[in-house]
């Protein structure tokens, strides 16, 4: 019996774990590209943005629990070694790839994978393929969630420092007033009342996933429309977007090797290396577009968030495999010998 190739690709197509959310993202892109905001719609935009930032940062708060997530905090060392891969391991492999600029990556681009490895890890998506491979699901959910509440103050720390000598951020007293009123403040506040809120948002989970993600196709559209308008489009070619492609992809699987290797040494049960694998090769989009929003300058926002993205993305498509793999009993990391 022969299988037409059309059936052959729908069969591959199937299992490619591609976001629904993606493809909103991407249809954003083409509604900013064809219809920018201009004008007096850009400031509205821009206002609605600058409260949706707000808004997001406060849910983020008001749901992580550090309460629940304490069950898996014994783990220090395995809590250790996925904050240094977040936030040691990713910049300085973001530095060492200066050396792809301007011949590999348009310095824009350059500033976009910079940014790209400051930001803290994943918690849905670390926590789902965690389980669905057989990790230690508590570790992850502490890993993930403290990731989160770390990166709300390491992030636009270590962009400051790894982007000093590009003149993309730049901090001042307005800067920084600006981070602790957009985000700062109004996470503490969620944090503060989550006590009252937690029970309300857990029986609206789907319409705050809803208002989660629209705010975030509002940061996208207002960001990559200020891009347009100023032409920063033009800068790049499809050339350099593969080429970037490329580079994160490689990124990714450096990080992977990395974190896999570093579990090995330390002696990690399968559990915990695999906790360890997820949590600390994964950069959060939903935390990572807002703050960029904030950092940048509209002018070069747009492209500052495509490598961001683009990993996002790569990431699924690679830990889903993975997941699958060893949830079929495949070795998450080569055995030992013995």
């Amino acid at each position: 019996m022969t299988v037409g190739k059309g059936s052959i690709v729908r069969r591959w197509l199937s299992r490619i774990p591609l976001d629904p959310y993606i493809l909103a993202l991407l249809a954003t892109l083409v509604v900013a590209t064809v219809l920018p905001a201009r004008g007096r719609f850009a400031d509205g935009a821009s206002v609605a943005t600058t409260l949706a930032i707000g808004l997001l940062f406060f849910l983020y708060g008001a749901r992580i629990s550090p309460g629940e997530a304490w069950a898996g905090a014994r783990h220090w060392r395995l809590h250790a070694l996925v904050l240094s891969s977040t936030f040691v391991l990713f910049p300085l492999l973001g530095l060492a790839a200066r050396v792809l600029q301007p011949a590999v990556l348009t310095p824009e681009l350059y500033q976009g994978l910079l940014f790209l490895c400051v930001v803290p890890s994943t918690v849905q998506s670390s926590i789902a393929f965690t389980s669905m491979a057989g990790g230690n699901v508590p570790a992850a959910i502490f890993s993930a969630s403290f990731s989160n509440v770390a990166g709300v103050l390491l992030t636009p720390v270590l962009a400051g420092v790894v982007l000093a000598g590009t003149g993309a951020v730049s901090f001042s007293a307005g800067s920084v007033l600006e981070i602790v009123a957009q985000l700062l403040l109004p996470f503490a506040a969620g944090q503060a009342l989550r006590p009252w809120l937690g029970g309300w948002m857990g029986r609206h989970k789907r319409v705050l996933t809803l208002v989660d993600r629209g705010s975030i196709l509002l940061v996208v559209y207002t960001a990559f429309s200020a891009g347009v308008v100023s032409g920063v489009w033009q800068r790049t070619s499809p050339g350099r977007l593969l080429a970037l492609l490329g580079v994160l992809a490689a990124l990714l699987l450096v990080v992977l090797l990395a974190t896999a290797g570093a579990a090995r040494l330390l002696g990690f049960t399968r559990p915990d290396r695999i906790t360890a694998i997820f949590c600390g090769s994964k950069k959060s989009m939903a935390t990572g577009l807002p703050m960029a929003a904030v950092l940048f300058s509209p002018q070069t926002v747009g492209l500052v968030l495509l490598p961001l993205m683009l990993f996002h993305q790569l990431q699924l498509l690679v830990c889903a495999e993975l997941a699958r793999r060893w949830a079929a009993g495949g070795p998450a990391i080569r055995e030992d010998a013995r």
